[in-house]
């Protein structure tokens, strides 16, 4: 079954616009599929094969001459020799849409990009499938619980494969193929341990000193280990909201998975009904729904810019994002029955700004669409009314 994604008509927006359209995300989120399917018409290479890298990296000019339009480089940061003739190709034939590149690895990405392809190139970025994509499909489920503890990676539901047998595999042989290039990861089983601390921390505020110390390595240590992380899409940072912008670039952020599977399967969660009773239930559906609203900005070709909100007295607000004059401010529950106090932060932070803009949301575990006085109401499977 071809399941569309959100993300088409941004990337072929882009073919049309740029000579030049790199297509990002982490590994098995089904970059390959997409590209294949969505742009029929281009060549498709892919640079994980070892003859086409070679022949790539030891005859970029000669390789180029024959892949020099309408082509997909799959992979591409595997053979950074080409960017730099990407580059004089596109500004030699000045043609839309001429190379299109894809990969894995952010941090090689984009640094090639920025060395050589500023200003030529659309960056957009696919995720693992959305609540909203599997929606109306044979895979749609009506527990949030399921979708927790599956996760999204097309492949464990084109091949209806088994999720945590898949996810153990994809932890292992994602730490084996990239971690292992990095030059500052030494000891694998203690990075290991690192990702499961993540896990435990969903939703907390990031604290590299208390990392180093439950983990034995340095406050530094633990900053290059989350950045990898956040480069092979494992891991985001949601910051802090402030007026003041400076602020929010100097304090500290919290902390989600882009994949809510990887992080069940790290806290030992195996079957979707142990979720009702573990400790992390709240942070991971939280962490569900702030990924799922990071989806949705990504897929329409944005910079996703949003953020949290807390107080020193202990006041939070779970998601705040600006869209024109509207700033929506979302509290995410994952009770399925309503109560009073879910709406604490949204009341307690609507007093503190101007009631014109402010477009205050609740999210629970239930199903149900609501409009009260103050508040909008939307079950976990309704997001497409905050959307909207």
């Amino acid at each position: 079954m071809i399941i569309h994604r959100s993300l088409e008509n941004v990337a072929k927006q882009a073919v049309e616009k740029m000579p030049v359209l790199t297509i990002t995300g982490p590994r098995q989120s089904g970059k390959t599929t997409f590209l294949k399917r969505v742009f029929k018409d281009y060549t498709y290479v892919n640079l994980e094969d070892p003859e086409m890298r070679l022949y790539a990296s030891t005859d970029s000019k000669g390789f180029l001459e024959k892949f020099h339009s309408k082509v997909i480089f799959d992979e591409v940061q595997n053979v950074p020799e080409l960017f730099s003739y990407i580059q004089v190709l596109s500004d030699q034939g000045k043609e839309k849409g001429q190379f299109i590149l894809s990969g894995s690895n952010n941090f090689l990405l984009n640094e090639k990009i920025s060395q050589t392809l500023a200003g030529r190139t659309r960056i957009l970025t696919l995720l693992p499938f959305s609540i909203q994509e599997l929606s109306g499909t044979v895979y749609e489920s009506s527990q949030f619980e399921k979708y927790i503890n599956t996760g999204f990676f097309p492949r464990i539901y084109h091949d209806q494969l088994n999720h945590t047998e898949w996810i153990a595999d994809y932890i292992q042989t994602y730490i084996e193929r990239d971690v292992r290039k990095q030059k500052n990861v030494g000891d694998l089983s203690r990075f290991q341990q690192f990702l499961k601390l993540c896990a435990g921390n969903i939703g907390q505020m990031i604290n590299f000193s208390r990392f180093g110390n439950e983990l034995g390595i340095s406050y530094h240590t633990a900053q290059i280990w989350l950045s990898l992380l956040e480069a092979s899409f494992i891991v985001f940072r949601l910051p802090p909201y402030y007026t003041n912008f400076k602020k929010r670039i100097i304090k500290s952020s919290k902390l989600y998975f882009y994949d809510t599977g990887i992080a069940s399967y790290l806290l030992g969660i195996r079957e979707t009904a142990d979720i009702d009773s573990h400790f992390a239930k709240g942070a991971l559906f939280e962490n569900l729904i702030i990924s799922e609203i990071y989806k949705h900005k990504v897929c329409k070709g944005g910079r996703p810019e949003f953020y949290f909100w807390r107080d020193s007295t202990g006041n939070e607000i779970d998601c705040i994002y600006q869209e024109g004059t509207e700033l929506f401010t979302i509290e995410i529950k994952s009770g399925k029955t309503i109560h009073t106090e879910f709406f604490k932060g949204l009341e307690y932070f609507s007093k503190l700004n101007t009631p014109s803009g402010l477009r205050p949301f609740l999210i629970y575990g239930g199903n149900d669409i609501q409009k009260r006085q103050n508040f909008s109401i939307a079950g976990w499977n309704r997001l497409n009314e905050v959307f909207k």
